[in-house]
């Protein structure tokens, strides 16, 4: 745990494999995290319509289980908010939420 989810509009300015690293590496970084728990993946979006001015878009989904501070996810959601500020082009979209797991209904094997 957690998940990490990023979905993107197919022309990003960086590698879609190295974007998955460096969000990887962002979360474990904020220290909420323990590096083996961490599952990281990216989606990419072929249809999409954006607002005048944006020529694409990442949004960071981060599930996490329930129990962490509102300022815990806050600071995991400006970090990671910087992070992709750091490889994407003033013109993309990006966005990130911080999403709570449940423990008594999430299940894995």
């Amino acid at each position: 745990m957690p998940h990490i989810i990023i979905e993107h509009s197919e022309d990003l300015p960086v590698l879609p494999q190295v974007l998955v690293e460096k969000i990887h590496k962002c979360t474990f970084e904020s220290g909420l995290f323990d590096l083996e728990t961490i599952k990281t993946r990216a989606v990419a979006y072929q249809q999409y319509q954006l607002g005048v001015g944006k020529e694409g878009f990442i949004h960071v989904q981060a599930h996490i289980m329930a129990g962490r501070t509102v300022e815990q996810k806050q600071t995991l959601s400006e970090h990671l908010l910087a992070c992709l500020k750091t490889y994407c082009r003033e013109s993309d979209s990006l966005s990130v939420n911080i999403y709570d797991m449940d423990h008594e209904i999430y299940r894995k094997n």
